[in-house]
């Protein structure tokens, strides 16, 4: 049985997106995927992951050579079976290969856990020696490029393919340096950092293009690992190792790369994650080519609602605004909360995750806005 989706709802996914990337739609998206669906179908030889849980973010690379890349694609596809897409909602899968793994594409390291990834650099030598390169025979390159063209050409349009987490900039360059030994980089060799940012701002843009060739021909548009779609070339800008930094450094060696990496693009989010990065919120909004921010409070803090002061300052900017709901509560207020905060709310776009069991309240909520 094929995925519960056809091109209509596309064309509608499209037209809507469209209307609110311009600011026309008039209304907020909401994407709601409920998992734990009757998949319709059998079920795949690598039987892994829990079709109830969110089967999107699991790390791909946990699997070694041994898996087939048709193997996990069919994985994937048995989960899109098992999911509903409500709302603005549509099928899409994500390699995951963890946050920066364009730093692996270039020779770090990769570590897998069944929780997390990370990278690191074993040679150390000084920055004035290093320098930065993409290796066409890179087995994680290959390897998530494998995947990619398997998915693409297994749905023929049907199913977004979603770019890889290629990483912050200053981020990658960490993997290379160690997160303490970057802000001593900066403060003594500034030169280098700038000349190793460009080097991995121009790789980046090397993967980004070469990812599009693969998908082009079937994917119906653009989209990243937080499920923003976009018709034209899109992507999520993020800085994890901002928090780390004042003011004055952010402005002189991360805040050039925002701008330019989002000028590239039709359409750029910013991934603002936690409050450490909220003393660089002004600067960010100030850059005109990031149309949106996505923010994430993190663990232990209070939850999306409580930040009234955040979604404030963003509307007022004109920017976009994307809140998750990772575990949907039923109560579905999120959106009325934000309307007394800001007043429009045209402007967010709202991701939901929830099991099959809480569809009629979605559907009620969705009633309320679509």
């Amino acid at each position: 049985m094929a995925i519960k989706f056809d091109s209509a709802r596309w064309n509608r996914i499209k037209n809507d997106s469209n209307k609110w990337w311009e600011g026309k739609l008039g209304r907020p998206l909401i994407q709601a995927r409920l998992f734990g669906a009757e998949p319709e179908r059998e079920k795949p030889l690598l039987n892994l992951w829990d079709a109830n849980a969110n089967w999107f973010s699991d790390f791909i690379c946990s699997f070694g050579e041994s898996v087939a890349e048709e193997q996990i694609v069919d994985r994937w596809d048995y989960a899109l079976c098992c999911t509903k897409f409500l709302g603005d909602a549509f099928p899409s899968v994500w390699p995951n290969f963890g946050p920066g793994v364009l730093a692996a594409f270039m020779g770090a390291e990769l570590h897998t856990s069944p929780d997390t990834v990370w990278f690191d650099y074993t040679q150390k030598e000084k920055i004035q020696d290093l320098n930065l390169l993409l290796d066409a025979h890179n087995y994680w390159l290959n390897r998530v490029k494998k995947i990619a063209a398997v998915a693409v050409h297994r749905w023929k349009g049907n199913v977004q393919v979603a770019l890889t987490d290629l990483g912050g900039i200053m981020d990658v360059l960490a993997s290379f340096r160690g997160t303490e030994q970057l802000i001593y980089d900066i403060i003594d060799a500034p030169e280098d950092i700038r000349r190793l940012t460009m080097q991995i701002q121009k790789l980046w843009f090397d993967c980004f293009n070469e990812f599009e060739s693969i998908y082009k021909e079937y994917n119906p548009g653009y989209t990243s690992w937080e499920g923003i779609f976009s018709e034209s070339q899109y992507s999520i800008l993020q800085s994890d190792f901002s928090y780390m930094v004042n003011n004055k450094i952010f402005r002189n060696f991360i805040k050039p790369d925002l701008h330019e990496s989002a000028a590239m693009l039709s359409h750029a989010f910013y991934h603002l994650d936690g409050p450490g990065q909220l003393k660089h919120l002004d600067d960010i909004l100030s850059i005109d080519a990031i149309k949106g921010i996505q923010w994430i409070p993190g663990a232990g803090q209070p939850d999306i609602s409580q930040w009234p002061e955040v979604y404030s300052k963003i509307h007022k900017a004109g920017k976009l605004i994307q809140i998750f709901d990772f575990q949907y509560t039923g109560t579905g207020n999120i959106l009325q909360i934000l309307k007394e905060q800001i007043g429009d709310i045209s402007g967010i776009i709202y991701m939901i995750n929830a099991p099959i069991s809480a569809q009629a309240q979605i559907e009620d909520l969705l009633a309320r806005y679509i």
